[in-house]
């Protein structure tokens, strides 16, 4: 009776967050706007739009994403620090789980459900912010490309998207 409560239980844990995440993007689908996530993406955007055509603004560009890019930089370290973390607690029982030649499935037990979703989530954080220092990374190359130039009017759209998806990410 014991486990079925436990497993009720890391059940219910993991429908909850799963549950927000898929409100958050039902949410965002139908109202954008009200979201602090897709609303700062729009502000990005709309940053990069107005920086683009302007002239001389090529190191404010660049400096202004190199910050976001340190930031972003700086939550995927964070997010390695707690992967190692996590994984040095987790260790000893999934070494009890999987080591030795212990049938994986026999083990399976909701504690272990739970240590292998508090791994999962740090790794998800950290290929967010990953990609987000790649995205700013694309768009720092692009804002630092002289405004008057043909090939900045060209990279614009693609700036302003790196921006945008950058962001997301990083959120």
């Amino acid at each position: 009776m014991e486990t079925v409560i436990t497993w009720g239980i890391a059940t219910a844990t993991l429908v909850i967050v799963l549950g927000y995440e898929v409100a958050l993007a039902f949410a965002q689908h139908r109202q954008p706007e009200r979201l602090a996530r897709t609303a700062r993406a729009r502000l990005r955007e709309d940053w990069f739009a107005a920086v683009s055509p302007e002239t001389e603004s090529e190191i404010l560009a660049v400096q202004t994403l190199r910050y976001s890019l340190m930031s972003a930089t700086m939550t995927a370290s964070t997010a390695v620090l707690g992967l190692t973390g996590t994984l040095t607690l987790a260790a000893p029982s999934l070494h009890a789980s999987f080591g030795h030649g212990a049938s994986s499935w026999s083990n399976f037990t909701p504690r272990l459900a739970m240590e292998l979703t508090m791994i999962a989530l740090p790794i998800v954080s950290l290929v967010s912010s990953v990609m987000a220092v790649r995205y700013y990374n694309h768009a720092r190359f692009i804002g630092g490309v002289p405004a008057e130039s043909g090939a900045r009017r060209r990279w614009a759209a693609a700036g302003t998207a790196c921006v945008r998806k950058a962001g997301v990410l990083y959120s």
